[in-house]
């Protein structure tokens, strides 16, 4: 597997609440490194008193199993909402960037002006340097010094906890997809996850509030507004389809800070898949222009000016190796997230199971790989396009299909608007079928959850708390198998948090196939992670 580094860092991993035992080993180990630490005796003994109090039965541990409803930070930003009218928000400052203008006394034909140049000038008024702010909690460390905050939250769980407002950077692009939309602007969904506040800082040196419209992780898109602002300008789009490797490409950003940085390279390659935290990105743009943390968001250009990609990740393991998201691709999410604020999870209407080497051996193939289909279901895009159940699925628009998860995976990368070639075995020979997915909607998800796993969901009766409640567990269902009864409620499907039905829907869509998941329940006031096996 590719190990990519996304250009700016993920998000803290949920604290840990160990039991005394745990928390006595770190003790043990923290008074080792104090033992022969020069350190005056009034931090020793404080040391120990701390210690000593770690060791006392607490009042009330907060753990994520049992308190369910606790206070929460500050939730992230929520689409059509803007900075200015959301209290509490942090404050955002950055330094003004200096304008790359050319200098006067240079003729238009003169030959340092070259097509780099010249595209350059045309598109860094478009360019913005994002900064975004985001609340965090962490715990009271009394002795930073000695041990890491994770040690000190294990060792004294009872210590107050603290707000802090941690910063990033990003870039993004000023768009007019449909000339109709002024001040959209473009940039990864990483780079403003989790968000409290969102702004935008331009070449002219304004630095303007932005809310967000819309994100998709799947994709890493996310579209910003800023609302109000006049004479903003916007880079044209051009088209990803006709790219050569080789031509060309400019990169703008704000790499580690240093506002509308330029570097070109080239097109190594087309058609790159990698693998993410989140899953799987297909069809990337490969290229060796110099990307950095700070980049991300920002505009991948042809030597036209134009904007051809969005850049977002490179190889850790190697230099001169970066991926941009192709504008073609882009383009059609911004339409979904522009249209109704998400992107629609899609399908083909099949069901199917790994291959092991049992089955590959009946079905006389060389390796165990790809997804077998065992049902299509009516009225589906597999259905209309001739699939049928025993066909073997191998890939998807060149991308292999290694098991049902990367079918998953893949699809995830696709909306409705596209058009996919499914390469497949039947019979020991090779066909492709061509064929558009279909929107996954909510309806169906909740009919095929009710069929796969034996339950029946309905909104939660506190919408606050979230989660969806369940009204109905079939008998003789892996549900029922598992002790599910009406009234419990999920607050997760796998690493997707649920808040409402429609969550739930996109989490089945994720995990549709899978043959064993983790589930979040709530029974009373109390939270249990059980294993749900289909």
């Amino acid at each position: 597997m590719m190990f990519i580094h996304r250009l700016l860092p993920g998000h803290d991993k949920s604290p840990r609440h160990p039991g005394p035992l745990a928390r006595a080993v770190r003790a043990v180990r923290s008074l080792r490194a104090v033992r022969h630490a020069a350190l005056p005796l009034t931090v020793l003994a404080t040391l120990a008193a701390a210690i000593a109090f770690a060791a006392l039965p607490a009042a009330s541990p907060l753990s994520p199993r049992t308190a369910l409803a606790a206070e929460s930070p500050p939730a992230p930003l929520q689409a059509d909402q803007p900075v200015s009218s959301q209290p509490g928000r942090a404050a955002i400052t950055v330094p003004t960037p200096r304008s790359p203008a050319l200098p006067p006394g240079i003729p238009d034909n003169s030959p340092r002006l070259t097509p780099v140049v010249r595209a350059v000038n045309a598109v860094a008024p478009a360019v913005v340097n994002i900064t975004t702010a985001r609340v965090v909690e962490r715990n009271f460390n009394p002795f930073p010094g000695l041990m890491d905050d994770e040690a000190a939250r294990e060792m004294f769980p009872s210590l107050p906890t603290q707000r802090q407002t941690r910063r990033s950077l990003g870039s993004g692009v000023i768009i007019n997809p449909d000339g109709g939309h002024p001040g959209i602007v473009l940039t990864n969904a990483h780079v403003i996850a989790g968000a409290t506040g969102i702004a935008v800082h331009l070449l002219d040196g304004r630095s303007l509030d932005a809310e967000l419209l819309g994100s998709d992780t799947d994709f890493d898109i996310a579209v910003l507004r800023v609302p109000g602002a006049q004479n903003l300008p916007a880079v044209k789009m051009a088209t990803s389809s006709d790219l050569m490797p080789g031509e060309t490409v400019i990169a703008i950003g704000n790499p580690f800070g240093f506002a509308h940085t330029v570097t070109t390279g080239v097109v190594s390659a087309l058609g790159r898949s990698i693998k993410v935290e989140q899953g799987m990105i297909t069809d990337l743009i490969q290229t060796d222009t110099a990307i950095n943390p700070g980049n991300s968001g920002g505009p991948l250009l042809n030597i036209m000016g134009e904007l051809i990609g969005i850049n977002t990740a490179v190889y850790a393991k190697g230099e001169g190796i970066g991926f941009a998201i192709p504008v073609d691709k882009a383009r059609r999410v911004v339409e979904e997230l522009l249209g109704q604020g998400r992107v629609d999870p899609v399908w083909l209407g099949v069901l199917g199971q790994d291959i092991d080497q049992r089955t590959a051996a009946w079905l006389g193939l060389k390796r165990a790989s790809g997804m077998l289909v065992t049902e299509v279901q009516q009225d589906t895009p597999a259905a209309k396009a001739g699939l049928r159940p025993g066909d073997v699925l191998v890939s998807i628009n060149g991308n292999p299909v290694e098991d049902k998860d990367a079918y998953i995976m893949l699809l995830r990368n696709y909306t409705h608007r596209d058009t996919l070639e499914v390469g497949l075995l039947r019979e020991g020979k090779t066909a492709t079928l061509r064929m558009a997915p279909a929107v996954f909607t909510q309806d169906m998800a909740e009919r095929l959850a009710e069929r796969r796993w034996g339950l029946r969901v309905q909104e939660a009766q506190d919408q606050r708390a979230g989660g969806v409640r369940i009204n109905a567990v079939l008998p003789n269902s892996p549900a029922a198998r598992l002790g599910l009864a009406p009234g419990d409620v999920v607050r997760q499907v796998g690493s997707v948090r649920v808040g409402n039905s429609r969550d739930f829907a996109q989490a089945f869509a994720r995990y549709r196939l899978a043959g064993k998941v983790t589930l979040l329940i709530q029974r009373g006031g109390k939270g249990y992670y059980v294993s749900l096996a289909v």
